[in-house]
């Protein structure tokens, strides 16, 4: 709770400079709350592009990286369709329903990193629904996991290893964790190797620098959904829950403590307070 608070803070101070951005991460926000589900953030990323467009007029000029392609746009577009027979497959074909096995464990993971718009904690409600709501993993055992994964060095994507080494495969638990790690890295990856060839040309164009400004500002209202849910109604259930939390974002935003030893504090105060209790 501490650590996504401090990042939704920051994100917000970042990407949300203005009133009209202000607006479009509480629509986002307001979209992901009562649609939820995949339809939910996919609707508000949606909307912020649109939005974007009419209402961030002030957005500035997307940075363009400038570094030697070996490849053109047929190749993009190869990779690009690659892209989308993946997400066909983990739709249609393997559904992250029933008993888990290699093939759905994959598709599950699929499907999350090639729908979630924001990356880090915005795939939490897109992992929970498919690993807790399938009843592969507890809605117990992913907040462990969770909250293990603030303490480790690099992308929250990491927890996709925890996840895919807990749900029961049958299989070595180092198994599940490389299918479920390859399978979220690997649409994010693919559709940055489809758009490089495009993204100079498409960058230099003002509408897209609004749209992207509107898409960013959406984010941070997906980023505020996850903080309410599952991060809020699972994380914190007591006073002393919610103490502890505010202690640890004190700790984080005021007196820029590192987060590893926020987490430390947050589990051994939540420690002393089970056996107070």
């Amino acid at each position: 709770m501490a650590v996504v608070a401090h990042g939704v803070l920051g994100m917000w101070r970042q990407l949300v400079p203005d009133a009209a951005r202000g607006l479009i991460a509480i629509v986002a926000l307001a979209l992901a709350v009562l649609v939820g589900s995949v339809a939910g953030q996919l609707l508000a990323i949606g909307c912020g592009a649109v939005l974007g467009l009419g209402l961030c007029r002030r957005a500035g000029a997307l940075g363009v990286a400038v570094f030697p392609l070996h490849y053109g746009r047929r190749t993009a577009a190869a990779v690009l369709a690659l892209f989308l027979a993946g997400l066909a497959v983990a739709l249609l074909c393997l559904p992250a329903t029933g008993s888990p096995g290699p093939l759905a464990l994959a598709a599950a993971f699929y499907q999350a990193g090639a729908l979630v718009f924001g990356g880090g904690h915005v795939v939490l409600p897109l992992l929970q629904h498919s690993v807790v709501d399938s009843g592969w993993v507890t809605a117990e055992t992913f907040l462990a996991g969770y909250g293990a994964a603030q303490a480790v060095p690099g992308p929250m994507f990491a927890v996709a290893a925890f996840l895919g080494a807990e749900v029961p495969l049958g299989l070595p638990p180092a198994v599940g964790a490389l299918i479920a790690l390859l399978a979220l890295f690997a649409p994010g990856f693919l559709l940055l190797l489809a758009v490089l060839p495009v993204w100079s040309a498409l960058a230099r164009h003002r509408a897209a620098a609004r749209a992207v400004a509107g898409v960013n500002a959406a984010v941070v209202g997906l980023l505020l959904a996850a903080l309410h849910d599952p991060v809020w109604t699972q994380g914190i259930r007591t006073p002393v829950d919610l103490v502890i939390a505010a202690t640890g974002f004190v700790l984080l935003a005021r007196r820029h403590v590192p987060a590893g030893w926020v987490v430390l504090w947050c589990v051994a105060a939540s420690l002393l307070a089970s056996l107070a209790g």
